[in-house]
């Protein structure tokens, strides 16, 4: 008896209806006698993406998915990331941010718990962490990498008063994005640029990005303040290095006449 033969375009068939499925689903697609195994090497053939939530048991075709600027993509409460399962998608947000995670910050970012993929991280030497504050900071396993992301996340700490990060623009009520820009062009070169870069270091990752398209400045301006925040490069009583802008004119005196000392 010759063996039955399964096709992967079931598969295809079955996650463009209904855009993600989980592996028994698929199973019955491929129809009767076949196994877990067959399945998987059938959605291997089709370079099917698992979900990092509900413990990576549903898949879909990237074709179908629409990934945000993060790289992330949410159907019906289920969660897929281009990075792939729940601990490369914790790596990958990680590594990305200027400032490295906190638990709970990635736990809002992921939408899911995100404490274990990350022991399983550190664990593995991937990722580090350091703790301030009482909690554990995640950061690259780069040293260089790590030791600006922890510098960003002592400036970030350090300032009085720091509020959460600016919403998205386009979700910004008009009244305050316009009082946003009308105060941020109130500000000297420096003073924008610096502003804009603690923002950027506040949204983390793609915070550059955000901040320039709301203050309407090129996102390497943003770059620049938040670096210059970050490893303290900043002259405090200058706009611009030594020796730019116009040179300093002498003002010329009046000389007294004769007669104005007595």
């Amino acid at each position: 008896m010759r063996p039955t033969a399964f096709s992967a375009d079931t598969i295809s068939a079955l996650l463009r209806k209904q855009t993600i499925a989980t592996l028994s689903e698929v199973m019955t697609a491929l129809g009767p006698g076949a196994s877990r195994r067959t399945a998987f090497r059938k959605l291997k053939d089709l370079d099917a993406r698992t979900s990092y939530s509900h413990r990576g048991g549903y898949y879909t075709l990237d074709a179908l998915a629409d990934f945000d600027e993060h790289g992330l993509w949410s159907f019906a409460g289920v969660r897929f990331s281009r990075a792939g399962t729940l601990v490369a998608t914790a790596e990958s947000f990680v590594n990305h941010a200027p400032a490295g995670h906190f638990v709970d910050e990635l736990d809002n970012l992921l939408a899911v718990g995100t404490q274990d993929p990350l022991r399983k991280l550190v664990g593995d030497g991937r990722l580090v962490r350091h703790k301030l504050a009482g909690q554990f900071l995640y950061c690259a396993a780069d040293r260089a990498h790590q030791t600006h992301q922890l510098r960003a996340r002592r400036v970030l700490m350090a300032t009085p008063g720091l509020v959460r990060p600016l919403p998205e623009a386009d979700l910004m009520p008009e009244e305050l994005r316009a009082a946003i820009v009308l105060f941020a062009s109130l500000l000297d070169e420096r003073q924008r640029r610096l502003f804009a870069g603690l923002e950027a270091l506040k949204c983390g990752w793609g915070g550059d990005r955000r901040i320039a398209q709301l203050l309407g400045i090129d996102p390497s301006t943003v770059a620049a303040g938040r670096r210059q925040l970050v490893e303290r490069d900043v002259e405090v009583d200058r706009v611009r290095r030594a020796g730019g802008g116009r040179r300093p004119t002498e003002k010329k005196r009046r000389k007294s006449s004769p007669t104005s000392k007595h």
